[in-house]
């Protein structure tokens, strides 16, 4: 089928057959977006992100504050493994885009280091300070960055994977939907290997009228040219998506729209149920090698 055709299809799709969260009145809708509220215990979540974290920067070799930008949040921390030219998961940071940072993240870099894969978490700058159109170009930007210091860095730039949590998941997402030549002619059509989205929000619409939306100032036409369900997927490179058992019905929804409207424009997309894990502690699977990291090990080890 024509490209043309498919995403009039695929972007039919994504605007009418799952816009299913209009159902909710405001306080449902809301109530379906507050993971916080859904997850009351998330200050001891964080807190302990936060030891886990202070301690393997503490413990293990690491090269942190790695500059992509003049702004002081726009920072890579990476831990290299001991052997060269290692592939490289590289973790983009939730908050809905306004919260939490880089720092949080470092907990998941031993159990990748055991398995000969280095580790990088991005920052980027919050809303409200900048737009989310910003926080985009900032992981573009990331991302380029990576991918010219690779050989310095000693990874493998051919191998390099790319995941992200909750807004991270969405980040993903904006990822796989560049166009990278437009920042280079001599770029690859992708500059990752494969990519993982941990409880992501894929259509923007549905935040409109929710508190977070304060911070991030969306409008109908910047929440629909941000929705990467209603951009075409120029990076062909498999994703999996993951969404925790005990999240709300929204967000499992958000991964099944875009698994249904991305495999139907051609990309490989898997969709795992993880039960018992919420909107946070789904991340704990991959810090405490779970089926998410050997889902992450097995598709850099395919190709």
């Amino acid at each position: 089928m024509p490209l043309i055709f498919r995403r009039v299809i695929w972007v039919c799709e994504a605007l009418f057959v799952n816009a299913d969260w209009g159902k909710y009145s405001p306080a449902e809708l809301e109530a379906q977006y507050n993971n916080r509220a859904a997850v009351p215990e998330y200050v001891d979540i964080f807190a302990r992100w936060r030891r886990g974290s202070d301690r393997t920067r503490a413990e293990m070799t690491n090269q942190l504050e790695l500059q992509y930008g003049t702004d002081p949040r726009q920072r890579l921390d990476l831990f290299p493994p001991d052997v060269s030219k290692a592939p490289l998961h590289l973790f983009v940071h939730g908050g809905y885009w306004q919260s939490l940072s880089k720092s949080y993240f470092s907990l998941l870099a031993p159990a990748l280091l055991r398995r000969g894969i280095a580790f990088a978490a991005l920052g980027y700058r919050l809303c409200p300070t900048v737009t989310l159109g910003d926080i985009v170009e900032d992981v573009r930007q990331g991302c380029l960055a990576l991918r010219r210091h690779a050989t310095r860095l000693g990874v493998d730039r051919d191998r390099i994977q790319v995941s992200g949590h909750s807004a991270g998941g969405h980040l993903v997402a904006m990822l796989l939907a560049t166009r990278w030549r437009d920042y280079g002619r001599k770029l690859p059509p992708t500059l990752f290997h494969s990519a993982l989205s941990l409880s992501g929000v894929f259509e923007l619409e549905p935040l409109l009228g929710l508190s977070q939306n304060a911070a991030l100032r969306l409008d109908r036409v910047t929440a629909r040219a941000l929705s990467p369900v209603l951009l075409e997927p120029l990076n062909q490179v498999p994703l999996l998506l993951a969404v925790g058992g005990d999240e709300s019905a929204e967000f499992h929804r958000q991964s099944g729209l875009i698994e249904t409207v991305w495999g139907d424009a051609g990309l490989t997309v898997d969709h795992l149920n993880l039960p018992g894990r919420n909107h946070f502690t789904i991340v704990d699977d991959m810090a405490e090698g779970g089926i998410l990291l050997d889902l992450a090990e097995n598709l850099l080890q395919a190709g």
